[in-house]
């Protein structure tokens, strides 16, 4: 039986690796975003058999509804969802942060991923599936300027220790993938499209790439019906933890 795995925020990054990995594993995916030509792109590189696009904003949950409401036959058994659609706004310490940043953070990181599991958890029990979500170091390691969205990717690591106790004894596995350094758009995104801070940062520290976060998401939803990783946090080689801050004066 072909198994299916819902994906968001598949136009990029991890997602778009991740629903390259799962169609070569022989699954079904839908595909979710907001750039419906990427997502088209995407359907056009692995077929229209295995791939359903569906374009909606995370964070509008009528849209949501609308896009699940509308998932052909085929693809409406869900047996994996990656929350994996979310994103860092701004570098600047809490005081100087731009609070409409912090909204927006927190209703894609949060509120949207919270929803979207809540509306398919009753599909995921009956098919004894798995929920996969995409925290981050951040959510366990502080560091200047990640304030809001190192809390919610910490939410998201709690969130689902806490689903996994809920959902004990259901047969549904959950995992957070915590990954640290990767070269994606997110430093793109985090700073408003500066390339040259995305590049600087990512210059000669030979980072994870998507396909290796894909690469272990994709694990994790393969794994034998009665194991479950709770967290899996990965990190480059290059990068470690930093020391404690001591302001003096």
């Amino acid at each position: 039986m072909t198994r299916t795995a819902f994906i968001t925020g598949a136009t990029s990054g991890f997602g778009l690796a991740a629903a390259r990995r799962f169609v070569a594993g022989g699954w079904k995916v839908v595909a979710t975003g907001r750039r419906g030509e990427r997502l088209q792109a995407l359907v056009d590189e692995l077929g229209a058999d295995r791939v359903h696009p569906a374009v909606f904003d995370v964070r509008d949950a009528a849209a949501m509804d609308a896009a699940l409401a509308a998932l052909p036959e085929a693809f409406a058994g869900i047996d994996v969802l990656v929350n994996n659609a979310g994103l860092a706004l701004g570098t600047a310490p809490a005081q100087q942060a731009s609070l409409e940043d912090w909204r927006t953070m927190i209703d894609t990181n949060v509120t949207a991923l919270v929803t979207l599991t809540h509306r398919l958890l009753p599909k995921l029990i009956e098919r004894r599936g798995a929920i996969i979500n995409i925290s981050s170091v951040a959510g366990v390691y502080p560091y200047p300027g990640g304030n809001v969205y190192g809390g919610t990717k910490a939410f998201v690591s709690q969130f689902s220790l806490n689903l996994r106790s809920d959902l004990h004894g259901t047969g549904v596995r959950v995992t957070t993938i915590e990954p640290g350094m990767a070269h994606t758009e997110f430093t793109l995104v985090r700073t408003h499209g500066n390339q040259t801070a995305s590049d600087a940062l990512y210059r000669d520290a030979n980072p994870m790439s998507a396909e290796d976060i894909a690469e272990q998401i994709y694990y994790v939803a393969t794994l034998p019906p009665h194991l479950n990783i709770n967290r899996l946090e990965i990190m480059p080689v290059t990068q470690s933890f930093a020391g404690f801050q001591v302001f003096r004066g």
